[in-house]
C-alpha cells in the first residue's frame, strides 16, 4: 500500500488523510486545547478524493493517522467511446480506460491530468 504514517498535528487543509480506509482530502482541521479531560484533539473533516463523500474523525493531536501517497499524473486522451475514454500515460505509455466524467467533454489528443491511488483514478 502506498501511504505513511504521520502525527494529527502535522496535517493541513488541502493535504490528503486516510480516513475509514479512503484517501480523503481535508476540507477542515480544528484543535481543542488540553484539559481536564486530557489531551489536546483534533477534529478533521475531509472529502473522498474518489467517490466524493464526507468523512471526519477527532483524535489526540499525538496519534498516528495514514497519509495515502497518491499519483499526479499527465496522459493524452487517445479515444472517446461514450461515457468510456482511453488515456495513455505520458511517462508509462500504458494506456487505460477511464470514466469520462461528469461536466468534461474531451477529445482526442486532449492532455488531461488525473490521479491514481491502487488503481482508482480520477480526472482533475
Amino acid at each position: 500500500m502506498a501511504k505513511q504514517q504521520t502525527e494529527v498535528r502535522d496535517l493541513q487543509e488541502g493535504s490528503y488523510v486516510m480516513i475509514e480506509d479512503t484517501p480523503c482530502v481535508i476540507n477542515a482541521y480544528s484543535t481543542a486545547k488540553p484539559g481536564k479531560h486530557g489531551s489536546a484533539k483534533a477534529r478533521v473533516e475531509g472529502k473522498g478524493v474518489f467517490d466524493s463523500k464526507k468523512r471526519n474523525f477527532t483524535q489526540p493531536v499525538d496519534a498516528k493517522v495514514w497519509v495515502p501517497i497518491i499519483d499526479r499524473k499527465q496522459g493524452q486522451v487517445i479515444n472517446v467511446d461514450g461515457n468510456d475514454m482511453q488515456v495513455m500515460d505520458l511517462e508509462t505509455y500504458e494506456t487505460i480506460t477511464m470514466r469520462v466524467p461528469d461536466g468534461v467533454d474531451p477529445s482526442s489528443n486532449d492532455e488531461i491530468e488525473y490521479l491514481e491511488y491502487e488503481g482508482q483514478r480520477k480526472i482533475v
